[in-house]
């Protein structure tokens, strides 16, 4: 079948072009590859339902990081979840390390979560994306729908808040 200008996009070419950035998005708040990935399933068959309604208001990335996130609370709330997941299995392999080493290491590194966690949504979001998401403050602008002076601001006062609060 021909598409016509009038027939929705190519979903196909869609997954394609936003695969990774969503599923980093939620991999950000999972923490866990494989509930990530599922989630990115769900959020694309959620997208390909609701097609229609995107009206192009906003980029289709934060459309779909919108609905990535409608998608990851309802399963948190199906779930009961109050925390994400730990980080162990994302990290690399800490064999390299003694024992004494390792636990400092994770003393020190949940220490810096906790104080994370401790900031407001939008700048834990930006702290998140920024350290272990690795993306630019123009993609997390985008991603938050926001622009990139305003990523970079909000990146550099959170930051401000984490020294202080773990000094």
């Amino acid at each position: 079948m021909k598409k016509t200008s009038r027939e929705s996009p190519d979903m196909e070419e869609i997954y394609r072009t936003y695969e990774r950035i969503v599923y980093q998005f939620l991999y950000l708040r999972t923490h866990d590859p494989q509930w990530s990935q599922d989630l990115l399933q769900e959020t694309f068959l959620r997208a390909v339902t609701s097609i229609s309604r995107y009206d192009g208001s906003c980029k289709l990335s934060v459309w779909l990081c919108q609905i990535a996130k409608h998608v990851l609370w309802q399963e948190l709330r199906k779930k009961k979840r109050t925390e994400t997941m730990e980080l162990d299995d994302s990290l690399p392999d800490l064999v390299t390390l003694d024992t004494e080493q390792q636990v400092l290491w994770h003393e020190d590194r949940m220490e810096l979560y906790r104080a994370i966690h401790g900031l407001s949504e939008q700048e834990r979001e930006v702290v998140l994306y920024r350290i272990t998401g690795e993306l630019s403050f123009r993609e997390i602008g985008e991603i938050l729908g926001k622009s990139e002076n305003w990523a970079r601001t909000v990146f550099y006062r959170a930051k401000l808040k984490l020294r202080e609060e773990l000094e």
